[in-house]
């Protein structure tokens, strides 16, 4: 599993060290996708991808940390679509947490079930935005994120998607101590998670933004308000601000929103993303797989 440790000062993530911060930025925007379909990348065989898919692919992931990939499977519901695809991008450390199923994908869909009724994943309700896994522990970090559709809902449940990079040029070019507060090991915590007086998960604190040993930036947040304990200081309350308006601004060149159709997929190294509510078809009930792995995409 990635490893997080000293930022080092060659990094453009260094605060201290503008040019390499500017070189990266330059060349992070230059020819940076402007719509959502700019990352379709369709696909014949999910199974066994062609050199020019698999290219494609890992040029958007490259510059945008993600892609949206189509295939013609159809509303099939098999799992082994997903799985075998992000293998063919080294993806094999599946998070097997707790709301997964025995084989550790997530069948994301309404349940009245015990256990996941408490969790907004398995419900029709908008969720805010985050990167999934933001309440993990420190060394199993959430680095890729696959979400397969087998079947859309009725009306809604499309998601927003923003590259984390993008966030943090965007906070970084507003004001650098916004990075700062971001990066402290104390700027978030989420709080314990308990139910009938039984704790499922201790409070887990850490940073926003962080570097890992390969020198790959990541993040973990999450909006959801009652979910997060901020540091109380005025510099992590004010990113957290600008953050939010930057989330939330309608005028943001670099958020895509997109409803993912049956036999289409997300392949991301976790960026931000959101899900709006939705209605679903009673006969034919929204459904997607979700896959979540300890390490990023081998690109």
């Amino acid at each position: 599993m990635p490893e997080f440790s000293a930022i080092n000062t060659n990094s453009a993530f260094d605060l201290d060290n503008q040019p390499a911060y500017e070189n990266w930025r330059d060349q992070k925007l230059e020819n940076y996708p402007q719509t959502a379909e700019q990352l379709i990348v369709e696909i014949n065989n999910p199974l066994q991808l062609t050199k020019a898919e698999r290219a494609q692919i890992i040029k958007h992931c490259r510059k945008t940390n993600m892609t949206v990939y189509a295939t013609k499977q159809g509303d099939k519901a098999d799992k082994y679509i997903a799985l075998r695809l992000t293998e063919q991008f080294g993806l094999r450390f599946l998070d097997k947490n707790s709301e997964a199923d025995a084989d550790g994908i997530t069948s994301l869909q309404v349940s009245q079930s015990e256990g996941r009724q408490r969790y907004i994943p398995y419900s029709n309700k908008l969720i805010h935005w985050h990167t999934d896994g933001y309440y993990n522990k420190k060394d199993e970090q959430i680095h890729a994120l696959c979400l397969h559709c087998v079947r859309p809902a009725k009306e809604g449940g499309d998601n927003a998607l923003m590259d984390h990079e993008i966030a943090y040029i965007r906070l970084r070019d507003e004001n650098p101590e916004y990075i700062a507060a971001l990066m402290s090991p104390k700027a978030m915590t989420i709080p314990a998670n308990i139910n009938n007086g039984v704790m499922l998960r201790p409070d887990r604190a850490g940073p926003v933004f962080s570097v890992d040993s390969k020198g790959k930036l990541h993040m973990r947040y999450t909006a959801r308000a009652r979910h997060v304990i901020w540091h109380p200081d005025l510099a992590t309350l004010n990113a957290v601000a600008a953050l939010e308006k930057l989330l939330s601004s309608a005028d943001e060149p670099y958020s895509y929103r997109l409803n993912l159709q049956s036999g289409w997929g997300l392949i991301s190294n976790n960026v931000l993303h959101d899900r709006s509510g939705f209605v679903d078809d009673e006969n034919a009930p929204r459904l997607l797989y979700r896959l979540r792995y300890y390490k990023g995409l081998r690109l």
